[in-house]
């Protein structure tokens, strides 16, 4: 089978696969009353992870991503590695996490096989971190990632959600904290969500007002990677670090869409928010399974739409990013 290819010519070689939606911060942007369950939840196994990922290796898969929810809440999080990097077709295993484990078991997780890492810090400021997150721990994940970089990650990046009036004014922090520490900074312009608008209208911040400021600075655009994804990079020869944007109301931001996302319970969903998804689990269940699996794989790209919507204000239905693994 050929690579995964949508109706746009865009082709699909990152997975970002959650495992869990369970959270144990409470992110004002996310989850601000923090994680509720609908009952017993019921998330992927290992075996049927594996079987998922055979079958995106063979459809061209390259990269997985393992999200949550906070996936390192799970107990076989080092497994759920071990069983990725099992797969030769795969040649890069990274993770987005909020770093509360990241200082005891960066070093286990990479020798499992991760070697990417993004940790969320929203703020650098311990008292805006708690406010935003709910949880003291800004300097158990400032440890964290401490642990990281010397864990020997490829590459260490943090994510922020640039938030108004919370901290948009954390800038020459973020810059300061980057001029002698070789991390990649991302600022991730907020995203409103179907429980969110009320929030989204009082905080969200254009990602194109910071990158003015790093322009005026000189800081420099970098080019575009073959595989890169939608964020927009910038370098500085006076700094170790690096800057990028995320900022889903641009234009043409869909254009460079090369990822899709597998739900924690097994649903595909070809975009953050404008679809309900399309179980896969039914056939999960064995290898023998893959050549089904692929063909509703190839048969449901055919359904993908050219943009998310969000600068028309169509949110779809996700009510909250960490159901599907942001």
């Amino acid at each position: 089978m050929s690579q995964l290819q949508d109706n746009f010519g865009r082709k699909f070689h990152y997975l970002r696969m959650s495992v869990t939606d369970v959270c144990n911060f409470k992110c004002s942007y996310c989850l601000p009353d923090g994680y509720h369950p609908n009952g017993k939840p019921s998330f992927l196994t290992l075996s049927e992870m594996e079987n998922l990922i055979g079958a995106f290796a063979e459809a061209g898969t390259r990269k997985v991503r393992i999200t949550g929810g906070e996936p390192t809440l799970r107990k076989d999080f080092t497994d759920i590695i071990r069983v990725i990097a099992d797969n030769p077709a795969i040649s890069t295993i990274a993770t987005t996490t909020n770093g509360y484990r990241l200082e005891k078991h960066a070093k286990e997780w990479f020798d499992a096989g991760l070697r990417r890492i993004n940790v969320s810090v929203d703020s650098l400021d311990p008292r805006m971190f708690y406010q935003i997150t709910g949880e003291n721990k800004f300097d158990t994940v400032m440890r964290g990632i401490d642990a990281a970089l010397a864990a020997g990650f490829e590459r260490v990046k943090i994510n922020a959600v640039l938030l108004k009036g919370l901290n948009d004014k954390d800038l020459p922090r973020f810059l300061h904290w980057i001029k002698h520490t070789p991390i990649d900074l991302r600022f991730i312009e907020l995203m409103e969500t179907g429980l969110g608008r009320d929030y989204f209208q009082a905080h969200h911040l254009p990602g194109s007002d910071i990158r003015d400021k790093l322009l005026a600075e000189g800081w420099q655009l970098d080019a575009r990677g073959a595989e890169d994804g939608p964020a927009q990079n910038f370098s500085h020869s006076d700094y170790q670090g690096r800057i990028g944007l995320i900022m889903p109301y641009e234009k043409n931001f869909c254009a460079s869409c090369n990822r899709l996302r597998v739900s924690a319970k097994g649903k595909l969903h070809l975009c953050l928010f404008t679809e309900q998804g399309l179980d896969l689990r039914d056939l999960l269940q064995s290898p023998d399974q893959r050549p089904e699996l692929l063909a509703r794989l190839e048969g449901q790209l055919n359904l993908k739409k050219e943009t998310h919507y969000l600068h028309q204000g169509i949110t779809g239905v996700t009510q909250h990013l960490a159901s599907i693994g942001g």
